[in-house]
């Protein structure tokens, strides 16, 4: 049996190289599940994986996408999953109108969630919690700078902050993304294009400086960062949607014994899934009390999906992207 599919031949511009295609309907295999796709959640990496620059690259030809969310329509016999299913996932070959979900980093989620709230849940909050959480250790009354704040993890970023009590500063490159960062929790917004953002978080905090900086940016916000990070504050590396990939100079941690640490969460599917797993029921209690709301910036159809990378692409986005696919 066939699906329709988004797939790439040659890596490349997703202009160029995505085909909307006829592709084979996977199979579940022992212990995953096959689901019926409902929404698609997109990410900045697709387009980095379509033009084969991300740091996993898939054989040619594939289907990209990695996170999605639908309805479970066949199991492999030792699948924990049942037919019927509600669930999210993360893994490969989400631009299809089926994709197989792994028992380890799919998840039923909860009936009061939408299949597009899914859809935009997984990938960004469980980056963020095990961020902020096990790797930054996060506390109550901490000051927290989330760069990129109104992207999709700068979101759930300020979002989890806000819900752990930390005191929450962002950034972002314009007023009205400034709004987006408010309206999720932000304490205060810097227009980084306009303000001195470290003048600004040294103000805000009495000359404190961060306890705690969410970076996705890298480039030049990461080496000003050094400017207003506070004495043993914690600098979390999370990406470089700048495109920038700075060096560091190790004197700069000695000066404030500031620790710096590194996040990709695609290793803890591989080497501590049950981490995953803990995270997303931490998430799931937040999800319930009110305190986690994906923010959805613009939807698409299936049909109209590189419209949708396109707004990824151009850095127009806030929150999250969703593809509608039923």
């Amino acid at each position: 049996m066939e699906m329709r599919a988004w797939t790439v031949k040659e890596f490349g511009p997703h202009r160029d190289v995505l085909e909307l295609n006829k592709w084979p309907i996977p199979n579940p295999g022992k212990r995953k599940a096959v689901t019926k796709i409902h929404a698609i959640g997109l990410n900045f990496l697709d387009t980095l994986a379509i033009a084969g620059q991300y740091q996993e690259k898939s054989p040619l030809p594939f289907v990209p996408g990695v996170e999605a969310a639908g309805e479970v329509v066949d199991v492999g016999p030792d699948s924990p999953f049942q037919v019927g299913d509600r669930v999210m996932g993360v893994g490969q070959a989400a631009f299809g109108e089926y994709m197989v979900v792994d028992s380890l980093t799919g998840f039923i989620f909860p009936y009061e969630m939408s299949y597009g709230e899914a859809a935009a849940f997984q990938l960004i909050y469980q980056t963020s919690h095990v961020a902020l959480v096990h790797r930054a250790r996060l506390q109550a009354g901490d000051f927290l700078l989330v760069h990129g704040g109104a992207g999709g993890v700068g979101t759930s970023a300020i979002q989890i902050g806000k819900a752990m009590g930390a005191r929450v500063i962002a950034t972002t490159g314009s007023d009205e993304k400034c709004e987006v960062c408010l309206k999720c929790g932000a304490e205060l917004a810097i227009n980084y294009k306009d303000e001195d953002f470290v003048a600004k978080v040294k103000e805000f905090t009495g000359g404190h400086g961060a306890d705690v900086i969410y970076d996705p940016v890298g480039g030049a916000v990461f080496d000003d960062s050094f400017s207003c990070v506070a004495f043993e504050g914690r600098l979390v590396i999370i990406g470089f949607v700048s495109g920038k990939i700075p060096k560091i100079y190790t004197n700069r941690l000695l000066l404030k014994n500031v620790d710096l640490i590194g996040i990709y969460w695609g290793q803890y599917r591989m080497r501590n899934p049950a981490h995953i797993a803990n995270t997303q029921k931490a998430l799931y209690k937040m999800y319930a009390k009110g305190q986690l709301n994906p923010v959805i910036c613009e939807r698409f159809s299936f049909e109209n999906l590189p419209d949708a990378l396109d707004v990824i692409a151009k850095r127009l986005s806030y929150g999250k992207v969703l593809v509608d696919v039923l």
